[in-house]
Protein backbone atom coordinates (compact mmCIF):
# COMPACT_ATOMS: atom_id res chain seq x y z
CA UNK A 1 0.00 0.00 0.00
CA UNK A 2 1.61 3.40 -1.15
CA UNK A 3 1.95 6.41 1.53
CA UNK A 4 2.42 10.08 1.17
CA UNK A 5 3.71 12.18 3.74
CA UNK A 6 3.33 15.82 1.72
CA UNK A 7 2.55 19.08 3.74
CA UNK A 8 1.75 22.55 2.18
CA UNK A 9 1.73 25.85 4.55
CA UNK A 10 1.73 29.15 3.92
CA UNK A 11 2.04 30.74 7.44
CA UNK A 12 4.09 34.06 8.52
CA UNK A 13 7.03 33.83 10.62
CA UNK A 14 6.66 34.11 14.71
CA UNK A 15 10.66 35.21 14.83
CA UNK A 16 14.13 35.18 12.81
CA UNK A 17 15.34 31.80 11.54
CA UNK A 18 17.99 30.40 14.20
CA UNK A 19 20.53 29.06 12.03
CA UNK A 20 23.46 26.61 13.57
CA UNK A 21 25.91 25.12 11.57
CA UNK A 22 26.98 21.57 11.34
CA UNK A 23 30.42 19.64 11.96
CA UNK A 24 31.12 19.45 7.98
CA UNK A 25 29.57 22.99 7.66
CA UNK A 26 25.93 21.81 7.14
CA UNK A 27 23.71 24.90 7.67
CA UNK A 28 20.31 23.93 9.51
CA UNK A 29 17.74 26.59 9.98
CA UNK A 30 14.84 26.42 12.23
CA UNK A 31 11.61 28.81 13.16
CA UNK A 32 7.71 28.58 13.84
CA UNK A 33 5.06 30.34 11.02
CA UNK A 34 1.63 30.97 12.36
CA UNK A 35 -1.28 29.61 10.08
CA UNK A 36 -4.82 31.10 10.51
CA UNK A 37 -8.01 29.71 9.51
CA UNK A 38 -11.57 31.83 10.50
CA UNK A 39 -14.84 30.52 10.95
CA UNK A 40 -18.47 31.51 12.02
CA UNK A 41 -19.01 29.52 15.51
CA UNK A 42 -22.90 27.70 15.52
CA UNK A 43 -23.68 31.44 17.12
CA UNK A 44 -22.81 33.68 14.20
CA UNK A 45 -19.47 35.07 15.34
CA UNK A 46 -16.38 35.35 13.49
CA UNK A 47 -13.31 33.21 15.20
CA UNK A 48 -9.80 32.78 14.14
CA UNK A 49 -7.57 29.65 14.98
CA UNK A 50 -3.98 30.02 15.03
CA UNK A 51 -1.78 26.68 14.32
CA UNK A 52 1.85 27.25 15.12
CA UNK A 53 4.44 24.93 12.88
CA UNK A 54 8.32 24.38 13.56
CA UNK A 55 9.92 24.35 10.64
CA UNK A 56 13.36 22.89 9.91
CA UNK A 57 14.91 23.59 6.61
CA UNK A 58 18.60 22.25 5.43
CA UNK A 59 21.96 23.05 3.78
CA UNK A 60 20.75 25.78 0.78
CA UNK A 61 17.41 26.75 1.59
CA UNK A 62 18.79 26.98 5.54
CA UNK A 63 21.22 29.43 3.87
CA UNK A 64 18.51 31.14 2.10
CA UNK A 65 16.51 31.39 5.15
CA UNK A 66 19.47 32.64 7.30
CA UNK A 67 19.72 35.57 4.59
CA UNK A 68 16.59 37.02 3.85
CA UNK A 69 13.80 35.73 6.09
CA UNK A 70 12.51 38.18 9.02
CA UNK A 71 10.03 37.88 11.63
CA UNK A 72 6.35 38.71 10.01
CA UNK A 73 7.50 37.70 6.72
CA UNK A 74 4.81 35.13 4.65
CA UNK A 75 6.18 32.07 3.50
CA UNK A 76 5.01 29.12 1.36
CA UNK A 77 6.78 25.81 2.36
CA UNK A 78 6.40 22.64 0.85
CA UNK A 79 7.92 19.30 3.15
CA UNK A 80 6.72 16.51 5.30
CA UNK A 81 6.09 15.65 8.91
CA UNK A 82 8.47 14.22 11.49
CA UNK A 83 7.98 13.40 14.65
CA UNK A 84 11.00 12.84 17.31
CA UNK A 85 11.04 11.59 20.33
CA UNK A 86 12.78 12.35 23.61
CA UNK A 87 13.39 12.17 27.48
CA UNK A 88 13.03 15.66 29.69
CA UNK A 89 15.14 15.92 32.42
CA UNK A 90 12.49 14.39 34.85
CA UNK A 91 12.20 11.24 32.59
CA UNK A 92 9.10 11.66 31.43
CA UNK A 93 8.57 10.82 26.98
CA UNK A 94 8.08 13.79 25.11
CA UNK A 95 7.33 14.50 21.15
CA UNK A 96 8.42 16.94 19.27
CA UNK A 97 6.57 17.50 15.60
CA UNK A 98 8.19 19.52 12.93
CA UNK A 99 7.96 20.43 9.13
CA UNK A 100 11.15 19.69 7.03
CA UNK A 101 11.00 21.66 4.21
CA UNK A 102 12.04 20.38 0.49
CA UNK A 103 10.69 23.70 -1.28
CA UNK A 104 10.57 27.18 0.18
CA UNK A 105 8.51 30.42 -1.90
CA UNK A 106 9.42 34.33 0.00
CA UNK A 107 5.98 35.74 -0.65
CA UNK A 108 6.71 38.99 1.32
CA UNK A 109 8.81 41.74 -0.48
CA UNK A 110 12.42 41.48 0.58
CA UNK A 111 14.44 43.86 2.70
CA UNK A 112 16.49 46.61 1.23
CA UNK A 113 13.60 47.63 -1.27
CA UNK A 114 14.52 44.77 -4.07
CA UNK A 115 10.70 43.73 -3.57
CA UNK A 116 9.32 40.34 -5.42
CA UNK A 117 9.15 36.97 -3.93
CA UNK A 118 12.15 33.91 -4.47
CA UNK A 119 11.02 30.47 -4.48
CA UNK A 120 13.94 27.96 -3.34
CA UNK A 121 14.29 23.83 -3.72
CA UNK A 122 16.38 21.99 -1.08
CA UNK A 123 19.20 20.20 -1.97
CA UNK A 124 22.93 21.89 -2.24
CA UNK A 125 22.49 24.22 -4.67
CA UNK A 126 19.77 27.60 -3.02
CA UNK A 127 19.00 28.69 -7.01
CA UNK A 128 15.12 29.72 -7.33
CA UNK A 129 13.32 26.62 -8.51
CA UNK A 130 12.18 26.21 -11.70
CA UNK A 131 15.30 27.71 -13.37
CA UNK A 132 18.54 26.37 -15.06
CA UNK A 133 21.36 27.65 -14.99
CA UNK A 134 21.03 29.83 -18.03
CA UNK A 135 17.55 31.02 -17.74
CA UNK A 136 18.81 31.92 -14.34
CA UNK A 137 21.58 34.15 -15.93
CA UNK A 138 19.68 35.50 -18.56
CA UNK A 139 21.21 33.55 -21.18
CA UNK A 140 18.21 31.49 -21.89
CA UNK A 141 17.65 30.21 -25.48
CA UNK A 142 13.81 32.90 -26.07
CA UNK A 143 12.39 30.22 -28.29
CA UNK A 144 12.15 27.35 -25.65
CA UNK A 145 9.45 29.58 -24.35
CA UNK A 146 7.58 30.32 -27.72
CA UNK A 147 4.88 27.88 -28.94
CA UNK A 148 4.28 28.37 -33.42
CA UNK A 149 1.35 26.04 -32.90
CA UNK A 150 -1.96 27.57 -33.31
CA UNK A 151 -4.43 26.93 -30.10
CA UNK A 152 -7.32 24.63 -30.86
CA UNK A 153 -9.34 26.49 -28.25
CA UNK A 154 -12.47 27.46 -29.12
CA UNK A 155 -12.01 31.39 -27.85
Amino acid sequence: MASVNKVILIGNLGKDPEVRHLEGGVAVARFPIATSETFKDKNGERQERTEWHNIVLWRGLAEVAEKYLRKGQSVFIEGKIRTNSYQDKEGVQRYSTEIVADNMTMLSAREGGNGGTGSFQGGASSQPSGQSSAAASGKGNASAFQNDEPDDLPF
